[in-house]
């Protein structure tokens, strides 16, 4: 397999959780749908239904991934509940997404201190953001504040030709600086490669990483391998993980 010529850039942004590529909030207020590409809108309604469509997305709630073998996600997503273990800093978090409460396990022990606590349940969201948008972003093409613009045709580093979309963010997010320029397979309608730009200026991007490896879960389509089969693995789409959002 060819080797990505910015795979090294993508190792260095996942050595530590405040080094790894900034992503969108996947909790987002405004709107710019309007300011989209029509194309685009329809290529991204295209790419949701190849990977199972949005109705199915939207019915499904509890998710399981492991993030590039650092750490685990267990989500409720109907009430935004995750729970992060991380066994290598032997810590667990609890967290309540809509009112940023929760629960932080380190060494065996439960956090007391308000302060520490809030502190590691901020870090545990941003985790979450970056994780979560790492497996799910092909659905979240169309949220409120989102924009997609259809570029020319492309090769992916793979050289396969691939559609183009870019996409940008107005106004929401921890980082709407930030741009992607996603390559969507012609015939699959699956998006096969992305690239990462840090400012939506910029002209070369921060790292690219290959989207491959899509399998079923549940009835929606998802890529784990990234690169060498190295990516995101253990990924769950149940109905049910309740059990698993506890910290004893």
């Amino acid at each position: 397999m060819q080797k990505f010529l910015l795979f090294t850039l993508t190792l260095l942004v996942l050595i530590s959780c405040k080094d790894q590529p900034d992503v969108i909030d996947l909790e987002v207020e405004s709107t710019s749908i309007n300011s989209s590409d029509p194309d685009a809108l329809l290529l991204a309604d295209q790419i949701m239904e190849a990977m199972g469509g949005n109705e199915t997305w939207e019915a499904k709630q509890f998710f399981k991934w492991t993030f590039f073998e650092r750490r685990t996600h267990i989500w409720d997503k109907k009430n935004q509940i995750v729970k992060i273990d991380i066994p290598s800093q032997e810590m667990e978090y609890l967290l309540k997404m809509d009112d940023m409460t929760g629960t932080v396990k380190k060494s065996g022990q439960i956090m007391q201190h308000q302060d520490s606590i809030n502190l590691y349940l901020d870090r545990a969201k941003k985790m979450w953001i970056n994780d979560s948008y790492w497996l799910f972003m092909p659905f979240k093409l169309k949220d409120p504040g989102v924009t997609l613009k259809i570029l020319s045709p492309d090769t992916t580093q793979l050289g396969i030709m691939a559609d183009k979309i870019e996409m940008t963010f107005s106004d929401v997010g921890v980082t709407p600086d930030n741009k992607y320029v996603l390559y969507v397979n012609q015939d699959e309608k699956l998006i096969s490669q992305w690239d990462f730009y840090t400012n939506y200026n910029d002209s070369l991007p921060r790292f690219q990483s290959a989207w491959p490896d899509y399998r079923s879960y549940n009835g929606l389509k998802l890529s784990g391998g990234r690169i060498n089969g190295n990516g995101i693995t253990n990924i769950v789409v149940s109905d049910d993980l309740s059990d698993e959002l506890v910290i004893k």
